[in-house]
């Protein structure tokens, strides 16, 4: 049997069943979106995660009072900073004025004229910035100081970033459900499709049959039309999340991308999602394909 044959029989077939195939084509590009986009989620999470890994710090906040009088850490501020400094848990430490304080402030909301005007220089407390070793002592080096004299209070960065983390992750979840029910919706539609194009070529078939051609032979067709409509399905996908990564991430969070605080995706993500979603698709198009053939047709 020529390929050619076999190819031209498949096409056929899709077109046949224009409706079925319309619809499985984009069940499917909607579950390899999801699951894309699932996958890149993932990927951006984990290239935070080694940002951010390193970068880590704790501000310790002094008090009021002494945020007034030692504006150069000079007294009390200082006897805290050296004790800091000489924990062997801590890689080093920076001092940052209510000046310091106030200049970061009017930065962090420059053009935003509301927030500049409710806050003064000396509502703004003083800090030391701490950078730890090891993140994994970050406890240890809070709980040394939280009540030291002089503290007012400490920031720990990590509740930041595990809210940032912990939303990622539930994005990340919920794509991946959503994509699974619709890859059982997209391989129920793979078996109606190959049971209704085998129904209907099932004269050809048996012709076919009658003549001498193997079992193998006469239901390759239809196991070619539901891996082309997989791979179309794969196509729409795979552009569908580049369309989504440049007129929506990069137009909505191009500014945090800018800005460091999220690394945005690379050509190296969407390098190691594509063949998953290409592969995934087409090997399910076929098993489901083939388990039909076996399970219920019979000629």
């Amino acid at each position: 049997m020529r390929a050619g044959f076999v190819l031209s029989e498949a096409m056929t077939g899709l077109r046949r069943n224009i409706t079925m195939t319309i619809a499985m084509i984009l069940t499917t590009a909607i579950s390899l979106g999801l699951l894309g986009g699932g996958l890149l989620v993932a990927r951006m999470t984990g290239h935070a995660q080694e940002l951010y890994g390193d970068k880590l710090q704790l501000n310790i906040y002094l008090d009021d009072a002494l945020s007034a009088k030692d504006i150069n850490c000079a007294a009390g501020c200082a006897t805290l900073r050296t004790q800091i400094q000489e924990n062997p848990l801590v890689e080093s430490v920076e001092f940052h004025s209510q000046a310091d304080s106030f200049q970061e402030y009017q930065e962090l909301f420059a053009g935003q004229q509301e927030m500049l005007q409710i806050v003064r220089k000396d509502a703004l407390s003083a800090y030391l910035r701490v950078r730890v070793k090891d993140p994994a002592n970050f406890g240890a080096v809070i709980d040394s100081y939280s009540k030291a004299p002089g503290v007012k209070s400490v920031s720990d960065q990590r509740d930041f970033l595990n809210r940032v983390f912990t939303f990622l992750d539930t994005i990340r979840s919920f794509a991946l459900w959503i994509a699974l029910v619709q890859a059982i919706a997209a391989l129920l539609l793979i078996s109606n499709m190959v049971q209704i194009a085998a129904f209907t070529r099932r004269t050809e078939t048996a012709i076919m049959r009658l003549v001498g051609a193997s079992r193998w032979r006469t239901q390759l067709p239809f196991v070619i039309e539901a891996v082309v409509a997989a791979l179309v399905g794969a196509a729409l996908a795979v552009g569908g999340l580049f369309a989504f990564d440049t007129f929506f991430l990069k137009k909505s969070l191009g500014a945090v991308f800018a800005s460091g605080v999220l690394p945005q995706l690379t050509g190296e993500d969407f390098a190691f999602v594509i063949p998953i979603l290409v592969g995934s698709s087409v090997v399910l198009a076929a098993i489901s394909a083939y388990v039909t053939l076996r399970a219920y047709v019979r000629t």
